[in-house]
């Protein structure tokens, strides 16, 4: 019975910036749960790698090219997973990046432009798009990918920051919008071992969070899946409007 609330078998789920990082670890575990996925990235091959991956666990999968930062791009992606599934029940927005800079003055518009675009019009636009089609249908769970930069602003990452903070709030308000029968909830994620720690001083990292973080490391990938399936699934059905922090203990 315990097991059972966390079955996606015969749900469709959706993963953006699904073909890396967190949100490859996510796309396969809800595979593994039973879910088929829709993988959403910029870089259509790279989704079609996870899909692979998806179909081999037996399950339907689909591959979309998107940048998330256009927002008429959202109208298009929607229609081909509707067009393909007939629906969409779990939505992870967890597409995200950032840039690196020196002064918070060399910040150009072009720069504050992508980081915002990616990370929170793009996620604005898709779940107002997916979450009226998932209340007149049978409901579903929505999920954010957040930062703990959200409420631990740093001035190295203080657009990105400033996104997700963004998304926290949209996150109440979207559980607001589009309840009782839709669910959204925001993962806020701390340090992840991930393909952009290539730009970490990983030895000062390891430094600062042995000494820091109640855990003393940073995070694998697949230790977000626990978190998702708990937000994707049945398990957490009077749970919406929540920032869940996955930190590994940041103070």
């Amino acid at each position: 019975m315990t097991a059972g609330r966390f079955d996606l078998t015969g749900r469709v789920a959706m993963v953006t910036g699904g073909s890396r990082g967190l949100g490859h670890a996510m796309a396969l575990g809800l595979a593994e749960a039973g879910a088929d996925v829709i993988v959403a990235s910029r870089k259509l091959d790279a989704c079609e790698a996870t899909v692979a991956e998806v179909e081999a666990m037996g399950r339907r999968a689909l591959a979309i090219g998107v940048n998330m930062s256009h927002w008429d791009e959202m109208d298009g992606l929607v229609d081909t997973a509707y067009d393909h599934f007939g629906r969409i029940d779990v939505l992870v927005n967890n597409a995200g990046m950032s840039l690196t800079y020196g002064a918070l003055g060399d910040v150009t518009e072009a720069m504050w432009d992508k980081v915002v675009g990616i990370n929170l019009k793009g996620p604005f636009r898709l779940t107002a798009l997916v979450g009226p089609r998932m209340a007149a249908g049978d409901g579903g769970s929505i999920i954010n990918v957040s930062s703990t930069g959200s409420i631990r602003p740093a001035p190295f990452m203080l657009p990105y920051d400033a996104a997700k903070a963004g998304l926290n709030a949209l996150t109440v308000g979207f559980a607001h919008a589009y309840g009782p029968t839709v669910r959204v909830n925001c993962i806020m994620a701390g340090p992840f071992f991930t393909d952009v720690t290539k730009d970490w001083d990983l030895e000062a990292f390891d430094v600062e969070v042995r000494k820091r973080h109640a855990l003393g490391r940073g995070g694998q990938p697949d230790e977000i899946v626990g978190s998702a399936l708990y937000f994707a699934s049945d398990a957490s059905s009077y749970t919406t409007g929540a920032v869940l922090r996955v930190d590994g203990g940041i103070p």
